[in-house]
């Protein structure tokens, strides 16, 4: 379990992090989102100790990292795949980290075989590609068996092969009750594989909530229905959890909060004609970019209409 208490990091004037509160609970995959400069990476430096609060705090099952007798046994971390010494090979790279610990020589052999490294164990990891590097990294981060794993961007240069690898490998991890912080852009891979979220911007938090929360948020079970009675169809489907938007003169209701099977079949009970009724699709990216609209620092300024436009 990972808990923050007003965590906050400040640099000069500025607030990296700025009084952050959250808890990832174990047996769940929770992704933490932001956009470049949100404080992710500063937040994650923070839980491992690489970077010191400047006020708050942070625990990983109960203590801080640095209180942690064999820290490699409660959280391992991929925050930076290249941090490795470039004349090293893989294998000797994870047993360095290993003797540290008292891990043993088939631990090792193990992750490797589990990251899918066995041909290139013993190759220097500087000529080692992107994907092959966060293999590596994430080999390292379950070298300790650890009950906390957070990853940051653990899919980069992975081809779809890798890309499914991690996918299941994360889910297996939360799947035997392991903590598992993940932070991505990736809206795809987060919306397969995430129960929880934690997004912030600008250093704060933003969302603390579910994926299927913040889709719903976002009208992701907005349903337009058209039909030949507006009127006497919002009587029908008024209820307690039930919101019913329309304008005057349409002959078409935007409902929040029942299926388009219960529409319909209640429509059906009151024998009132249905022209149209469509399920609104909201994904996780839509929703994600709706909430963090006012909290990206770099905003692009070329449009579709632009390059095409400069290619006509």
């Amino acid at each position: 379990m990972i808990e923050a208490h007003q965590l906050t990091k400040r640099y000069g004037g500025k607030a990296a992090v700025d009084r952050l509160d959250f808890t990832v609970k174990p047996g769940t995959v929770t992704g933490f989102l932001g956009p470049n400069g949100a404080g992710k990476s500063t937040t994650m430096r923070m839980i491992v100790g690489l970077d010191a609060p400047t006020s708050g705090a942070v625990a990983v099952n109960g203590r801080r990292y640095a209180q942690h007798t064999a820290p490699l046994q409660e959280v391992g971390a991929l925050l930076e795949a290249k941090s490795i010494h470039p004349g090293r090979s893989a294998f000797n790279h994870l047993m360095a980290q290993a003797y540290t610990h008292g891990i043993s020589r088939r631990r090792v052999e193990e992750v490797i075989e589990m990251t899918g490294l066995q041909t290139v164990a013993k190759n220097r990891a500087g000529a080692f590609s992107l994907g092959m590097g966060q293999r590596l990294g994430i080999a390292a981060a379950l070298l300790g068996d650890p009950a906390t794993v957070m990853l940051d961007e653990p899919v980069n240069g992975l081809d779809p092969e890798g890309v499914l690898w991690i996918r299941n490998l994360l889910l297996g991890l939360a799947g035997e009750g392991r903590t598992v912080f993940v932070s991505s852009h990736l809206m795809s891979e987060m919306a397969l594989i995430a129960d929880h979220l934690i997004i912030v911007g600008r250093g704060r938090l933003l969302a603390d909530t579910t994926v299927h929360d913040l889709v719903r948020q976002a009208g992701g079970d907005t349903v337009k229905v058209a039909s030949a009675d507006p009127a006497r169809l919002r009587e029908a489907l008024a209820g307690p959890g039930v919101d019913i938007v329309g304008r005057a003169g349409s002959d078409e209701l935007q409902v929040t909060g029942l299926t388009p099977r219960v529409i319909g079949t209640k429509a059906a009970e009151h024998g009132i004609a249905l022209y149209e009724l469509t399920a609104k699709t909201v994904s996780l990216e839509e929703a994600f970019m709706d909430l963090t609209r006012d909290a990206v620092e770099y905003h692009g300024s070329v449009t579709v209409s632009d390059i095409t436009g400069s290619a006509a």
